[in-house]
């Protein structure tokens, strides 16, 4: 709290790269929507890259530790007036930010009402906020989910307040190894988001222990660390800033392998969805999945953006999923 709301008075103030490296280019639409957010909410923002799935319009969306509420505001956008978008931070000053800009943007985004709302809250207790089980379509979290000590009760908490089919896409940092507690309390190092990072392994075993299907990862990237003195401390251990994406896929949605079509359907991916590092789709393109993503694809969102059909190419589509 006292890093992000006093200390840290602009990005340029952080001493790695850990929070501002970027995951890929930005689809002209993202970049259109990221042109009309209040110049304090960027200034005031220390998320890494941006974390926008795709297929969002009239979802609800949950982002946890929103800062000053710059996702918010972009994906407000995004899902339309139908849609909601709620940030939850544990750092007042930052939602103070976040909350006095509301009127400002949805006069500059021409809504009627606010389909924005911001809580100061830790995302380990998303209860105390008062939000509901199985109420969002989509979590998102741009590179916090290390700030939390208890990482386990973060993905239990967001696995709750997910509808079935819902996603959890985030960023953020991991480690090649787990962590010295040396490393673990230096203040600036928690800072900077790397004291907190997870052992890579252990965000697998704590998704599947919550109920989520395996991550799927987005994209990757080293971080670099400009500072011989935290350099000294962190040794041989490497970091990554990541994006996975998780799902709350029921069991018996799928049993075996598929093949999908994807129909083009997705407003700025239309010709091809990058879905993961492994898989993606082109448009009209028959595209062999395994029994996981076929779970994933019939159980979410993106049902509706594809032809889904178990096994070979000349099984039966299944009833209802295109």
């Amino acid at each position: 709290q006292d890093y992000y709301g006093k200390e840290l008075q602009k990005s340029e103030d952080l001493k790695t790269n850990a929070c501002i490296t970027s995951a890929r280019p930005l689809p002209k639409l993202v970049r259109d929507a990221l042109e009309r957010i209040h110049e304090e909410v960027v200034a005031r923002y220390y998320g890494c890259g941006l974390v926008i799935p795709e297929c969002l319009s009239s979802c609800r969306i949950l982002d946890l530790g929103s800062g000053s509420g710059r996702d918010c505001y972009l994906l407000s956008q995004l899902v339309g007036e139908q849609g909601h978008v709620t940030g939850i931070d544990m750092t007042e000053g930052q939602v103070e930010v976040a909350k006095k800009h509301i009127a400002y943007h949805m006069d500059k985004f021409g809504y009627r009402k606010p389909n924005v709302e911001f809580f100061h809250g830790y995302m380990e207790k998303l209860g105390d906020a008062g939000l509901a089980d199985e109420s969002y379509d989509i979590v998102i979290s741009n590179c916090v989910i290390n700030l939390a000590p208890d990482k386990r009760a973060v993905l239990r908490e967001a696995y709750r307040v997910l509808k079935p089919g819902g996603e959890m896409y985030f960023s953020d940092i991991y480690a090649s190894q787990r962590l010295s507690e040396t490393i673990q309390k230096h203040r600036v190092l928690w800072g900077e988001c790397l004291a907190g990072a997870l052992y890579w392994r252990d965000l697998y075993s704590i998704a599947e222990e919550v109920g989520f299907s395996p991550p799927c990862l987005v994209t990757a990237s080293p971080i670099t660390i400009g500072n011989k003195e935290l350099e000294g401390i962190i040794g041989d251990c490497r970091f990554v800033s990541a994006t996975f994406r998780l799902f709350k896929v029921l069991g018996g949605s799928w049993s075996g392998p598929g093949q999908v079509i994807y129909n083009g359907g997705i407003v700025g991916h239309e010709r091809e969805l990058v879905f993961d590092a492994n898989f993606t789709f082109k448009e009209g393109e028959v595209v062999d999945v395994d029994a996981e993503m076929a779970a994933i694809l019939q159980s979410s969102r993106f049902a509706e953006e594809f032809l889904i059909r178990a096994g070979g190419a000349n099984a039966a589509a299944l009833q209802g999923c295109c």
